[in-house]
């Protein structure tokens, strides 16, 4: 473990609660961390080979590092009778298990909620699918699959030009719906005693997302244009470029904001300006006046920028990569970077760092206490946990139900 990481404690809220998680990819994963992160003892349970984010490569290498931490893991083979009863004694000592494959391929094994519910009443199940029960259920559904018919990727595209979001945004947020409907229906157990079964999906998440354009049609009866298009609402809320093609985000969106921006640059002719009275009225001067604004701000450092709109307390933002938040002087005084090992790969034990989950409680940040797992890394004494002996545990890796 790196010497930063903590071990669990009782200040986490979650603490004594056991997750089973049948999970892939990043939906079901993404749900697991949170409630692990959260304290919970959350048991990953894989098949022989390993969840396949394992060894993706590209766009894909961060997946298990960043959704798998603080997770146990057991290698079960499912389609062994002898792995199969494992799997169900385990989900027979679960307070929440969590699932996000194809809509009846647990069902087959029994390790469907119906099922599980007569050997634990009190279970809580999570489905994470790519749709809500209903004509599309049965349909694959990946993150951009979603934003494509979900009005996402035409609201971020240019016109013609429909593109996914830069993160896989229904995927990390419809497992945070999963953690969420799995904590309500938690607390709900504490009153009558029982679980129930959570739904959360891809699609609906979407639609979420999307909700307030859709209802921007509504109300006004124009359909939202992509971001790019839109019709802005505020007269300054655009990116500029200055020195040396830098780039930075610049926002006035109120009159008290645009009479601090122009003393800030000290341009009295704009303040002063009768067509630039109210916000309204510069957003109908935006076609001559973000052309004037960017003549003005093109020879500027964007050091200087940044720094007159921080000081006039403007809302203002440099145009950054992912790669370059590890240098972040905020994430790295709120210790929002926590380090792991690598468990996998040529790169197993290198040390990276993974952003937390963007709460604190009682003052602080949810730490990392658990590197992301070697697969069947806890596979014995999970064994051991559920009542087995050191010969049925040795007899199980015999006949490979278990790695």
């Amino acid at each position: 473990m790196p010497t930063t990481s903590h071990s669990p404690d009782s200040r986490r809220p979650l603490q004594g609660l056991r997750v089973v998680e049948f999970s892939h990819m990043v939906m079901g994963p993404a749900c697991g961390m949170i409630l692990a992160d959260l304290g919970a003892e959350v048991i990953k349970v894989e098949p022989p080979g390993g969840d396949g984010t394992r060894h993706l490569l590209g766009a894909g290498a961060g997946f298990f590092p960043m959704f798998n931490r603080n997770k146990q893991s057991i290698a079960i083979d499912l389609k062994s009778p002898q792995g199969l009863e494992v799997a169900l004694k385990l989900c027979a000592t679960a307070d929440v298990v969590l699932q996000n494959f194809k809509p009846g391929v647990l069902a087959r094994l029994g390790l469907d909620y119906p099922n599980l519910r007569r050997l634990n009443p009190r279970l809580v199940y999570v489905n994470l699918s790519g749709f809500l029960p209903g004509p599309y259920e049965s349909r694959t559904a990946l993150d951009e699959v979603v934003q494509m018919m979900g009005g996402l990727a035409y609201m971020t595209g240019r016109p013609g030009d429909p593109l996914r979001a830069g993160s896989s945004v229904n995927d990390i947020m419809g497992g945070m719906f999963g953690a969420i409907g799995a904590m309500a229906a938690l607390m709900q157990r504490g009153n009558t005693g029982h679980g129930q079964e959570v739904d959360a999906a891809l699609f609906e998440n979407n639609v979420l997302l999307v909700g307030q354009h859709m209802l921007q049609y509504e109300v006004t009866g124009q359909a939202a244009a992509p971001m790019p298009e839109r019709i802005s609402p505020w007269g300054i809320y655009d990116i500029f470029t200055v020195r040396d093609g830098q780039q930075i985000f610049l926002c006035a969106v109120s009159d008290a904001h645009w009479l601090a921006m122009c003393d800030a640059f000290d341009w009295p002719d704009f303040k002063a300006h009768a067509d630039l009275h109210s916000n309204n009225a510069r957003v109908q001067a935006r076609p001559w006046l973000l052309p004037l604004l960017r003549e003005r701000l093109a020879d500027r450092p964007v050091e200087e920028v940044a720094r007159r709109f921080e000081s006039h307390g403007l809302p203002h933002a440099r145009i950054m990569r992912p790669e370059q938040l590890f240098d972040d002087p905020h994430l790295q005084a709120t210790g929002g970077l926590e380090p792991i090992e690598l468990s996998d790969g040529d790169r197993a034990g290198q040390i990276v760092h993974a952003a937390l989950l963007p709460i604190r409680m009682d003052g602080e940040r949810l730490r990392s206490y658990r590197n992301p797992p070697r697969l069947g890394e806890h596979s014995q004494a999970i064994l051991r946990s559920l009542g087995l002996n050191e010969a049925q545990i040795a007899d199980l890796h015999a006949q490979g139900a278990v790695g």
